[in-house]
C-alpha cells in the first residue's frame, strides 16, 4: 500500500509530493520545480538517495 502526500519542497519551497512506499519501507520526496529528490527509509530515517540542486555538501 502507499499513499501520497502533497508538501512544500524543503529546497526551493515549491510543491512537491510525498510517496509513501509501506511495501518497500521508504518515504520518497520529489519536487518537479527544482529537481528535488530525497529517498529514505521510513524505519530508520537514513538516506537511501539525495539529489538537492543548489545545496551544497559541507564536511568538516
Amino acid at each position: 500500500m502507499s499513499r501520497i502526500e502533497k508538501v512544500r519542497c524543503p529546497n526551493c519551497g515549491s510543491h512537491a509530493e510525498r510517496h509513501y512506499l509501506s511495501k518497500h519501507k521508504i518515504v520518497q520526496t520529489q519536487c518537479p520545480a527544482c529537481d528535488y529528490l530525497l529517498v529514505s527509509c521510513s524505519r530508520t530515517g537514513s538516506v537511501l538517495e539525495a539529489y538537492a540542486p543548489g545545496i551544497t555538501m559541507r564536511c568538516h
